[in-house]
């Protein structure tokens, strides 16, 4: 209260001024702004300024460029730059002092793109680190804000490793290198990748002066091919071949490994210059073979997964790891030659028998047909010599017919076996491939496997009863039924067929006997044993003209016999007496009789 007693007033104040709103006393309105612009930076419109953050949201932030007011700029303009925070200096660009708010309007877009230019020559002279922000993605790569500019970054320049997917890069901000201008299109290429090569550089160099055989290193799966899988060990790649993922059998890579997979790898060898690196996964456990039990032997059964398929034979996994082979001969007794896929196919579960064991060389071959019964062990008691049983025709050749009786019995019919009246050239003339013929054992050869069998035999031998019908001399109606250079092939009665050469086919008339025309043929040769008849039809009208010939022959001699006895008789005038060997007459039919004995 006294300090209030002792204040005094204003005996000059204005109190008009008061009431008008005019309260600056002595002092002038106009010099107290020009006090106040001058506490202001000078700015013009259409130029580029440094200014503070001052305030920033999700949205917006506030700068201050030592103006009257601050600026408003759009967070999305600094979005290459996430770590921006208040108290940071950026630079804008001034778009207009004052709106129609009075409110000054800045663009930090702008103020990039002004000195964009200019800064990314300098950035790519001073090898410099800038930091950029992945806006879309483009064919073959991304597109990056820089400074304001639009880069291009390839997608082998993103990283060292290859990238899948690019997407995951969009809306992220990363550090670059600008690593091509084109000045004259205004076109700029940037690089991630060369950010970390030279750190990788370093770190190969490390690696590698360090690589020994038989070292475990982990490593991460980089790419995965039909052949094997690239291995990134710090900056030095290395392959696994697909035959050192496994013991077991694998048909690509990505049964045992996947992307991006951290796993354990031991070096198998690499060159010189340890550019190419051999890596194996598989050598890190021990070899199946070496925990196969002990016991196992030749003989015992085993069941197991068919693996692998090929004409030959079929590989069996008994375990994983240690296959054994099926040879397509194991698969049955039959003797015929098959494919393995007619017994069996990949993923089967089959039972086979040990037929070889090799540890050392880690080796096996099993059978199936050892499952069953050997045929050919009681071959002489089922298939006794005589015995006659239906088989099937398997094959044929030039000389006879393979046919199978049962499963592993096969036999041979001899071409000359096959029918006992007709002359076979090939077997294909007498029967067909899947036919059923009835057969006779005729032979057995146990060790060899083979049975010698007959088709003929199952009827009596005709040509017993055909030498007594085809005498030589004897005369028969046959049929021309081919015509060979040597002769021809005559069909005779009963199914029988004989041969005549080319004289013998000269007609009476001098002409030549034709296919198809029926004559008469006499029978000049027989041979049982060789089943040969030889026939003529010549001789036939040419011994009769020998026949006419010697009867007038004869008439003739004994004309002049008779004339020249009558001339005899006249001349002897006493009785003739007889020889004591008889007439001439008796005497020709003993010469015929001992002739014959």
């Amino acid at each position: 209260m006294e300090n209030l007693k002792n204040i005094q007033p204003i005996e000059d104040f204005n109190w008009d001024a008061l009431e008008k709103g005019d309260s600056y006393g002595e002092v002038s309105k106009d010099d107290l702004v020009k006090t106040y612009d001058e506490t202001l930076n000078t700015v013009k419109d259409k130029e580029v300024v440094m200014g503070t953050v001052t305030a920033m949201n999700k949205r917006e932030v506030v700068v201050n460029i030592g103006f009257k007011s601050d600026g408003v700029v759009s967070m999305a303009e600094f979005r290459y730059n996430p770590d921006l925070k208040i108290g940071d200096e950026v630079e804008v660009y001034i778009e207009n002092q004052e709106d129609k708010k009075g409110q000054l309007i800045l663009s930090h877009k702008k103020a990039r793109a002004t000195r964009s230019w200019d800064r990314v020559n300098e950035a790519l002279e001073k090898d410099e680190i800038i930091k950029g922000y992945i806006k879309c993605r483009t064919k073959g790569g991304m597109i990056v804000d820089v400074f304001g500019i639009e880069a291009f970054l390839p997608g082998s320049q993103i990283d060292v490793k290859p990238i899948r997917d690019y997407d995951v890069f969009v809306g992220k901000t990363m550090e670059f290198k600008i690593v091509k201008i084109n000045q004259e299109f205004k076109n700029v290429v940037v690089s991630h990748k060369a950010l970390i090569e030279a750190e990788l550089e370093q770190q190969k160099k490390d690696i590698i002066s360090k690589l020994e055989k038989g070292q475990v290193l982990e490593g991460t799966v980089k790419n995965i091919t039909s052949y094997g899988v690239f291995i990134d060990l710090g900056g030095v790649d290395g392959l696994i071949h697909i035959t050192d993922l496994s013991w077991g059998r694998v048909s690509h890579p990505e049964e045992i490994v996947q992307l991006d997979q951290k796993i354990n790898v031991v070096i198998l060898d690499f060159d010189d210059e340890k550019k190419r690196i051999a890596l194996g996964l598989k050598q890190l456990t021990p070899h199946p073979w070496d925990a196969l039990d002990p016991n196992l032997k030749v003989g015992d059964k085993v069941k197991g997964k068919v693996v692998v398929m090929a004409d030959y034979g079929a590989f069996i996994e008994i375990a994983p790891g240690v296959e054994g082979l099926i040879h397509v001969s194991e698969m049955s007794w039959t003797q015929h030659l098959r494919s393995a896929q007619d017994f069996m196919k990949v993923g089967d579960e089959i039972e086979a028998v040990i037929l070889t064991l090799d540890r050392d060389e880690r080796k096996m071959s099993l059978g199936i047909k050892q499952l069953k019964a050997d045929p050919w062990e009681d071959i002489e008691s089922r298939f006794p010599v005589g015995s006659r049983h239906a088989a099937k025709v398997r094959n044929f050749t030039n000389f006879g017919v393979f046919v199978e009786i049962e499963e592993g019995v096969d036999g041979l019919i001899h071409i000359s076996d096959l029918s006992w009246t007709k002359k076979i050239k090939h077997p294909s003339e007498f029967t067909q491939i899947g036919a059923e013929i009835e057969v006779q054992v005729l032979e057995i050869d146990k060790e060899n496997r083979r049975l010698s069998l007959g088709h003929k035999q199952l009827e009596e031998n005709p040509w017993d009863v055909f030498e007594t019908i085809f005498t030589v001399g004897s005369i028969h109606e046959g049929t021309i039924i081919e015509v060979l250079d040597k002769g021809a092939v005559i069909s005779l009665p009963y199914g029988v067929e004989g041969f005549a050469t080319p004289k013998h086919l000269v007609k009476e008339d001098g002409s030549q006997a034709a296919v198809d025309e029926k004559l008469q043929f006499k029978v000049i040769e027989f041979n049982k044993e060789a089943k040969r008849i030889i026939l003529s039809h010549s001789r036939i009208f040419e011994d009769e003209q020998k026949g006419a010939k010697k009867e007038a022959s004869e008439k003739k001699s004994s004309a002049k016999r008779g004339g020249k006895k009558e001339e005899e008789s006249a001349m002897v005038t006493g009785p003739v007496e007889k020889t004591t060997l008889g007439d001439i007459e008796e005497l020709a039919a003993l010469k015929e009789k001992l002739a014959g004995k």
